[in-house]
């Protein structure tokens, strides 16, 4: 129980952290609330024992405490908090003459990647190709995913994860991976979505279809945000079922996170818009709520050729797994929608009730950057060589271009601070340089600040190209004590337990990485800017992998190919390509997304999952 009134209580032997001293009334401290504390969960006051609670009651009423402050205590729970106000200077980071030459160099680079990734955009939106739309709206009767997510959310508009996944695999292109994932708001509610795209092989699951699934409920476990299925699947794509079904994290493990999300608390909704064919079958019916479309929704392990097969009868889809049956007979579905429309509009009304309660508003303005963003495209390096001070960078992303820095005098080649990114408070971990011994120690004592202070990281990672070779006694010393530090580094930000956003804003190379929260190290969201490389060693620098002047061409030549942000986002290795001067955006709304989950009111109690009949 949230309380002013546990002010002043000692709990379980120590005192409650709202009362400062037993010299002050308890009326006289701020609350202590799920939409304003951090992590209720470690909270004194939510230990309160119920005879302590009366005792509390029984003084305030007994005519010992005056009636003023104890009508402003209980008046005091709605009063909207606020941050301390900003008080970081401003980084004058305007471009000097000096710097012309490495910024046009690197705004061509941009401009041609940009291109790039319209082309893949385009490619992409177009899903399975013209003759297979038109047989999914026109014979089929059933909408475009894309047209049935912008029903589903707020204004039509929503967060795409990895929308390259899929491209450029040995089995061929699969646009999207066949599937849509991301994050969009339903009645001001941020909630992951999955949406099969029928369009693509008929909804058929591919090994990366099934990636990108784990991936977006790992994001959904992780920010605890309800999911919403839109399942019109055909089940999995038999010639590669040796890398689908069988494995850990596999076909499998899908319906193994929707049952352990729902036991804690995160819900799983499921639309049922076309067929839902063997493994996909199981995704509604293990949903908490569902609801199904007339006619062009289906739910069976075998369809009717199957059937017809096994037994010589004959029987529709509708008959065999329809709307009709599974609302009236089966009880495997919860709502019953006569069309697509109607389903849309009974989802947002069963996510409207959700145990959420969200902040009103805020109507105070975001400060903007002093500096155009449309800058950060000359300021995104070709390579490692045309790196300019990553300053220039800060202040095109933070609020007001503010940075409070932290060490500035000490390991230089990694910049750490605070700033303000859309309104929220985050400590920034930058690359400027080689991951230095004392760079290292620097990051791991920020790192542990941040996490002391609860404020969420933001990496911007471009590591050096390759580490350097041990040549000499002083340079091996050298590099013993850079790898010391490095760990050091590392353990800090694995054992972080604040949220931790990354954006490889040039290179991704090498051990460094990791100190620098790659992917291996669970960050919340990782994102690529397209002139970004991710590989062991940058193409170029592969001299000491080989012997032969013919080998390391080769290995040159395929660094090139396979460490290209476009080859990365198509095997999922990130959460997707963003362009640099939509990343102030996109930070804002991982923010936000992440933030949500302060907001759920009940989260604590670990549940058995909602079984069904």
């Amino acid at each position: 129980m949230y309380s002013c009134l546990s002010r002043g209580l000692r709990t379980k032997g120590r005192l409650c952290p709202g009362y400062a001293s037993s010299q002050s009334p308890p009326w006289n401290v701020d609350p202590c609330t799920p939409s304003t504390h951090r992590r209720p969960e470690r909270c004194l006051h939510s230990r309160i024992s119920a005879g302590n609670l009366w005792q509390s009651l029984a003084h305030l009423l007994s005519g010992r405490a005056k009636q003023q402050p104890v009508a402003a205590c209980l008046m005091s729970t709605s009063v909207r908090r606020r941050r301390l106000p900003s008080a970081f200077p401003v980084l004058d980071e305007a471009l000097q003459p000096i710097h012309n030459d490495v910024f046009e160099a690197n705004l061509r680079n941009s401009q041609a990647c940009q291109q790039r990734y319209i082309e893949y955009m385009e490619k992409v939106k177009k899903g399975g190709g013209e003759n297979a739309v038109k047989r999914h709206t026109q014979r089929n009767k059933k909408m475009l995913v894309t047209d049935r997510l912008r029903m589903l959310f707020d204004d039509g508009y929503y967060f795409e994860l990895s929308p390259f996944a899929g491209m450029g695999l040995p089995y061929g292109d699969i646009p999207s991976a066949g599937c849509l994932t991301g994050i969009g708001k339903i009645n001001g509610l941020w909630c992951v979505f999955i949406a099969n795209d029928a369009t693509v092989s008929g909804g058929t699951a591919y090994p990366i279809t099934v990636k990108k699934q784990l991936r977006a409920q790992d994001v959904a476990i992780q920010n605890r945000l309800p999911c919403v299925y839109l399942v019109d699947s055909g089940g999995a794509f038999l010639p590669l079922q040796s890398e689908i079904f069988p494995d850990k994290n596999q076909g499998g493990r899908t319906f193994y996170n929707e049952a352990i999300m729902s036991a804690m608390k995160i819900p799983q909704v499921s639309v049922v818009c076309g067929s839902c064919t063997a493994g996909g079958a199981y995704i509604p019916t293990m949903a908490e709520e569902t609801v199904m479309v007339h006619r062009i929704g289906t739910i069976f392990l075998g369809g009717p050729p199957l059937v017809k097969a096994a037994t010589g009868e004959e029987v529709s889809p509708e008959n065999l797994g329809g709307a009709t049956l599974h609302a009236e007979v089966s009880g495997c579905v919860d709502h019953f929608a006569s069309v697509e429309k109607e389903a849309y509009e009974t989802t947002r009304n069963m996510i409207s009730t959700l145990n959420f309660e969200l902040p009103e508003e805020d109507g105070e303005g975001v400060e903007e950057p002093r500096h155009s963003v449309e800058e950060l495209m000359g300021l995104a390096p070709q390579d490692y060589d045309h790196s300019l001070d990553v300053k220039l960078i800060l202040s095109r992303l933070t609020d007001g271009s503010k940075f409070q820095e932290f060490k500035a005098r000490y390991g230089t080649t990694l910049v750490t601070g605070f700033a303000r990114i859309s309104g929220h408070q985050v400590g920034i971990v930058a690359s400027n340089g080689a991951l230095t011994h004392n760079a290292s120690l620097k990051g791991s004592h920020f790192v542990q600040l941040c996490d002391q202070r609860d404020i969420p990281l933001i990496f911007l990672q471009n590591t050096v190209p390759m580490p350097e070779l041990t040549l000499s006694q002083t340079q091996a010393e050298t590099n013993t004590n850079r790898l010391k530090a490095q760990g050091s580094m590392m353990s800090a930000v694995a054992c972080a337990s604040v949220p931790k956003i990354t954006i490889v804003i040039g290179g991704c190379h090498g051990a460094e990485s990791y100190a620098m929260c790659g992917r291996s190290f669970d960050p919340n969201f990782l994102f690529l800017w397209p002139n970004a490389r991710v590989s062991l060693v940058a193409p170029g620098h592969s001299a000491a992998l080989a012997q032969e002047e013919e080998d390391v061409e080769k290995i040159n030549k395929r660094l090139e190919n396979e460490s290209s942000a476009f080859f990365s986002s198509g095997r999922l290795w990130d959460d997707g390509v963003i362009l640099p001067q939509d990343t102030r955006k996109v930070l804002g709304d991982c923010l936000k997304i992440i933030k949500q989950q302060e907001y759920q009111l009940s989260k604590e109690k670990l549940r058995t999952p909602l079984l069904r009949m």
